[in-house]
């Protein structure tokens, strides 16, 4: 037998090596890795010799661990997620073909959705240009933003782009679905994005400072809208992108920013995902125009397409969540619902220990986009440590197509349980014929009135602002206020002519009685640069309520001027009403003795979150809640009803319902079954307030009425008026120990106390604020105004029956009025 082919013999000398045993490695690097093996143990153990040294507790070594640990958690769960992320882009055919039994959730949209198509070919276009899309993000950062972050601060001045790499895995298109059937003149396109390995270290040497991104993970449905549809080349008139949804989005932070990762601190990738969504998440948009002479501002801040009306009524049959033993003993849940639309959120009250809860609660929310936008309805069991989630999801689409949905809907993923929900679709119409139309019936587990209107305001530039008193210039913004709502735009630094372009909407109960107030103000918010008063009267007799003009400003230079487009348009109102036959969550042994629920809703509509009253211990809850939400027609929006039982340990899913068809209906009263149950309905009353444009008709549609045979269960007696107050300014008050006072104005009704800025020292202060009140006996209340010199020493007084307004021409009091307890000349100018 040859040599080679004879096998070992066993207790001989011979020893034969594996053949791919590694080279031992050289002397020098091994003592190299005990080197640094040693190093890192005295790392480890250095902070608890300095704990020792300098005497602190062992609790403070024990903090430090805990902290560590949950930082290492934190980075290698992010890092996994990237990983596993590169994987399926990397290897989808295979993914897919192995994914059988795997959830739905894990597949791409073009294999769980027909209409979502797979685009290979755009994906391999982007892939080519990556490198070149790279090299201008490098020229971008290190020649433009570098420079202008150096200049920025002074201890920035070192700061330097070290690194650049956008990776080699480009931006991937997981699916593509077109809409062509909302609008000839424009091509709605929704992306399902993702991205891949992008790699930027910046340094500040100054401080030694090293910190950097590896990696970043970014998911969502991006919305690219091609309009409008032109008869020129390049035939597009601009491109409008916005996520639809918040996406998704991790990032693995390198350096120092490591410190990130830490569990208390890993807010940063909030922050980044708030700018963006500040940006490019609905109603935001951001608009690339392609031809000259483009209305950009209907692009970027076009009218919202409708208002959805949500009544979240009650709920039956949850789940009880609350168990007794390990759940050998059932027990009841004390549920309360969020309700999301986009950014809008809402979140109704609990109800404690009910399975049967009644919230009876109404919300309004702004729908953008239809078909797209979606409502979420969660409903949650109240729990001191972890709200349990109980479940269900609306599809708005329904909504818009039934104009009303009155219905229960079944909860998800429980045995039993469902949500009685009443959706409404409100068209936004540009004539004020249904302005009067009112409901006595109405009212709502909310202190505010249900809406008649929206107003939509699109700020656009202002010219020839005042400078500063230093002769420099400003950096104006603007604070819009309509009541107790104020809203500010952005910042347009060190200009006297800025442009602004941001839109806003607001929530109108009676245009015939509200103003709108602007205040141009520079970035400090102390200085103001103008201010400009529009009663909401001048809209309604705007053709098509629409006002679109340079307005003069007041207290401000004579050339100034500002230009605002104010669009008034019509508001979903929902009505939670009940639950029925909901599953009991709360179960006793082991689920042998069946207990109740704690059911509350959650209702989730353009981004807004409402929650209902928990009601303990009812499978039949009653909520009688109202709530009112603004929707826009954005494609695909819903309003998600979510049912759940309040637990002391989490809260269990029980349905969500879509709000698609309380648009096209415009009220729907019905029962809605909880899905994935045995049992269990919701009741809920919804409507959609349609926007009109001529006065007559947007008179009578100031509250659509709503007829049902129960009283909302809000404890608050309804009022018969709202009492807006407009506190304007003040002239001759006394001096406080030889110098002009800083004065605060205090507004009272009842209970209810509203205050004032406080102005900078003078006898004749100006505040230009307004409030509102509801009042539910005019004859008898009383309004008191009190000045104070820095909410300290008092200036004066005002008392104001509310009758004496009764006897003024159309309500409105607007006149100088003496102060009690000042100077004879003391007087307020109130309207």
């Amino acid at each position: 037998m040859p040599a080679e082919d004879a096998e070992p013999v066993l207790g001989t000398d011979t020893t034969i090596a594996p053949p791919d045993a590694p080279p031992s490695p050289p002397a020098g690097e091994r003592a190299v890795s005990v080197l640094w093996s040693f190093g890192k143990c005295l790392g480890a153990l250095l902070p608890v010799y300095l704990a020792g040294y300098y005497g602190l507790s062992i609790t403070v070594v024990l903090l430090g661990l805990m902290v560590y640990t949950g930082w290492k958690h934190s980075r290698r769960d992010k890092t996994m997620r990237l990983k596993s992320a590169m994987y399926l882009q990397e290897n989808e055919k295979e993914f897919i073909t192995r994914s059988v039994f795997r959830a739905r959730r894990d597949l791409p949209p073009w294999v769980n959705f027909p209409d979502v198509e797979k685009v290979e070919w755009l994906n391999k276009i982007i892939q080519q240009a990556w490198p070149f899309i790279g090299q201008y993000l490098e020229k971008l950062l290190v020649g433009t933003i570098a420079p202008a972050i150096r200049a920025s601060n002074i201890h920035l001045q070192t700061l330097s782009f070290t690194k650049v790499n956008i990776g080699e895995k480009a931006v991937k298109v997981m699916g593509v679905k077109a809409h062509t059937e909302q609008d000839k003149r424009q091509v709605m396109l929704d992306l399902y994005l993702y991205t891949g390995d992008v790699e930027i270290n910046v340094e500040i040497k100054k401080y030694f400072c090293k910190a950097g991104v590896k990696g970043v993970q970014l998911q969502g449905k991006l919305r690219v809208i091609l309009e409008p549809l032109i008869g020129d080349i390049p035939l597009i008139g601009a491109i409008t992108m916005f996520f639809i949804r918040r996406p998704k989005l991790d990032i693995n932070w390198t350096g120092l920013t490591n410190l990130l990762d830490i569990p208390g601190l890993a807010i940063s990738d909030n922050i980044i995902m708030d700018a963006i969504a500040s940006h490019l998440v609905l109603p935001n948009r951001l608009t690339v125009p392609l031809v000259a002479n483009l209305h950009v501002a209907q692009l970027r801040s076009p009218l919202p397409r409708g208002v959805v009306r949500i009544h979240l009524l009650e709920a039956e049959d949850l789940t009880a969540k609350d168990t007794v033993i390990r759940g050998l003993i059932d027990g009841k849940s004390d549920p309360y619902a969020v309700l999301r639309v986009g950014t809008q959120i809402f979140t109704s009250h609990h109800v404690d220990s009910n399975l049967n809860p009644q919230w009876r609660e109404m919300y309004e929310v702004i729908v953008h986009e239809i078909p797209g936008q979606e409502l979420e309805v969660e409903v949650f069991d109240k729990d001191p440590d972890q709200d349990d989630f109980l479940g269900v999801k609306v599809d708005l689409d329904i909504v818009k197509k039934a104009g009303v949905v009155d219905d229960w809907f079944n909860l998800r993923d429980v045995p039993s349980g469902s949500v009685h929900l009443r959706l409404e679709w409100l068209s936004l119409l540009s004539s004020a014929d249904r302005l009067s139309e009112k409901n006595e019936n109405l009212t709502s587990k909310m202190a505010d009135p249900p809406s008649a209107a929206i107003l939509a305001i699109y700020l656009d530039q202002a010219y020839a602002l005042p400078l500063r008193k230093s002769n420099k210039d400003p950096s104006p913004m603007v604070q819009i206020s309509i009541q107790d709502t104020t809203q500010e735009s952005k910042t347009s630094y060190g200009t006297t002519s800025p442009v602004w372009e941001d839109a806003f909407t607001f929530f109108i109960q009676d245009p015939r009685k509200q103003d709108i107030d602007i205040q141009v103000k520079d970035d400090d918010r102390a200085v103001s640069l103008g201010s400009l008063t529009i009663p909401l009267m001048r809209l309604l007799a705007s053709p098509e309520l629409t006002m679109d003009q340079w307005f003069q400003l007041e207290n401000s230079g004579s050339a100034s001027r500002i230009y605002v487009k104010i669009v008034l348009r019509g508001v979903l109102r929902i009505h939670v009403v009940e639950g029925q036959n909901l599953i009991a969550k709360d179960n006793f042994m082991g689920g042998m003795v069946k207990g109740k629920s704690d059911p509350y809703v959650k209702i989730r509509v353009a981004g807004i979150t409402y929650r209902s009253h928990t009601i303990k211990e009812n499978l039949n809850p009653i909520w009688n809640e109202l709530y009112e939400v603004i929707l826009t027609q954005l494609p695909g929006q819903e309003i998600q009803f979510e049912l759940f039982d309040k637990d002391i340990d989490q809260d269990d899913f029980l349905f969500k319902v879509n709000l698609r068809d309380i648009i096209s209906a415009q009220f729907i009263d019905t029962w809605y079954s909880l899905n994935d149950v045995k049992s269990g309905r919701v009741h809920l009353v919804l409507e959609w307030l349609p926007r009109v444009s001529d006065l007559p008709r947007l008179e009578q549609l100031q509250i659509l009425q709503y007829q049902t045979q129960q009283s909302y269960q809000n404890k608050v007696v309804p009022s018969a008026a709202v009492l807006f107050v407009y506190v304007e300014r003040a002239h001759g008050l006394p001096l406080k120990s030889g110098k002009e006072p800083k004065v605060g104005a205090d507004v009272i009704l009842k209970n209810v106390s509203n205050r004032t800025k406080v102005c900078e020292r003078s006898t004749s202060p100006r505040w230009d604020e307004a409030f509102h009140f509801l009042v539910r006996n005019p004859r008898e209340e009383t309004l008191t105004v009190k000045l104070s010199h820095s909410w300290g020493q008092a200036l004066g007084s005002l008392t104001l029956p509310l009758r004496e307004v009764l006897a003024e021409p159309g309500l409105v009091l607007d006149r100088w009025l003496n102060l009690d307890g000042a100077l004879p000349e003391s007087q307020i100018l109130l309207r």
